[in-house]
């Protein structure tokens, strides 16, 4: 076993000294010395001693709160952070909640406007429909031997006007409102007056406008369109040839040459003869420009024909002056065929192919109002039938 050699204390060292081991006996006066003067040590150590320890304690516990107080700021600091994040993220999620809010909002109001709108529409549907059954049945019930007499004559005053407007057919248009006038006579109804008045006024006006024979006239035009064919082309347009005088055999022997020379030239001349022309020669057309020239023609008299139809006066005129003009340039103007052609032309172009017709008539409106005016008093009349039966029931039951 191993000697314990770590070195001891003063106080280990002391105390042996003063408990257990027994030193000499000295004289009492250094006992009465040594004796007080330990107790006082020891007091002083413990005073130190204290006096470090109360230093250490409250060192430690001023790092201890100083570490503690910092601690507490940063813990606040970041819960204050905590709560700033929290309040940014409440403050989006109301924006948030109050934008899809208003959208909502948004979209169930015009979800409500559109039902409204298609209910408005369905509930303006089903009036007309219950509108039009009650004039049919109106017109069913409340029928007459004279009505029909004034639906014919309607029928007959909106033909008119078609034929009228549509076809430009005057001659069947006032046809047509006589047989209507025949039809509001047959009723011998005093009110129908001013109707009658109206419709004489319109048909006198029907039968101011000019009568235009347009087929009579397309079938001229399309005449003259077969006649372009058949007609003779102008020759070569040559200057005026200079005059020759004509020379005499001289009675002189002398001039047996000159004579020699004139007698051959008056037997050349039965056979050669030459003459001499200045000027511009107009040259001839080749036969491709001679087809187009024709071609041309014919489509300036198939546009007037159907500028006849479409009223276009101006070019009904400008097209038959164009044919004239080319047909005065390359044709044969002393032919008869082509002096005849151009006499047509001329004739056709006179005539004008427009005209006003009236904007309305008033024979219509006057009509149509009557017949409504008609209906709904049939519709009030059936309306009130129901309820006076209804009335009838009622008193009867009182009686009873």
């Amino acid at each position: 076993m191993t000697k314990n050699t770590k070195p001891q204390s003063a106080k280990e060292n002391a105390a042996p000294v003063t408990a257990t081991d027994k030193p000499q006996e000295t004289p009492k006066q250094e006992k009465a010395v040594t004796q007080p003067e330990a107790p006082k040590k020891n007091d002083e150590l413990v005073d130190k001693k204290s006096r470090r320890l109360g230093t250490v304690a409250i060192i430690i516990s001023i790092v201890l709160s100083g570490g503690a107080f910092f601690t507490s700021q940063q813990q606040m600091t970041q819960q204050q952070v905590k709560i700033a994040q929290l309040e940014q993220q409440l403050k989006s999620a109301d924006s948030t909640f109050d934008a899809k809010l208003v959208t909502a909002e948004q979209r169930i109001t015009n979800r409500a406007d559109e039902i409204v709108r298609k209910a408005t529409v369905l509930m303006q549907q089903q009036d007309k429909s219950i509108a039009s059954l009650q004039l049919a049945i109106a017109d069913v019930k409340g029928r007459r031997p004279n009505d029909w007499l004034l639906a014919e004559a309607d029928y007959l005053v909106k033909m008119a006007g078609r034929k009228l407007w549509l076809e430009h057919d005057v001659v069947s248009a006032t046809r047509l409102m006589e047989s209507a006038d025949q039809r509001i006579s047959a009723l011998n109804d005093p009110s129908l007056t001013p109707l009658r008045r109206a419709m004489a006024s319109d048909i006198s006006t029907l039968k101011a406008i000019p009568l235009i024979d347009r087929d009579g006239l397309v079938l001229k035009l399309n005449t003259l369109e077969q006649q372009v064919n058949t007609l003779p082309l102008a020759n070569a347009i040559l200057p005026d040839a200079e005059a020759i005088e004509k020379k005499e055999v001289s009675t002189d022997i002398n001039d047996w040459q000159s004579n020699l020379m004139q007698s051959l030239n008056d037997f050349a001349g039965h056979f050669i003869t030459y003459r001499v022309r200045e000027g511009n020669v107009i040259p001839l057309l080749s036969p491709e420009q001679h087809f187009y020239l024709k071609e041309n023609i014919k489509g300036k008299l198939l546009l007037a024909s159907k500028a006849l139809y479409r009223e276009q006066s101006e070019v009904y005129t400008t097209s038959l002056e164009n044919a004239k003009l080319w047909a005065s340039q390359y044709f044969q103007q002393d032919d008869p065929s082509v002096q005849s052609f151009m006499t047509q032309i001329d004739s056709l172009s006179k005539y004008k192919v427009d005209v006003r017709y009236p904007q309305k008539m008033k024979t219509q409106a006057l009509l149509s109002d009557f017949i409504s005016e008609r209906l709904r008093r049939n519709v009030q009349a059936i309306g009130e039938s129901p309820a006076q039966d209804k009335k009838a029931e009622v008193v009867e039951g009182d009686k009873s």
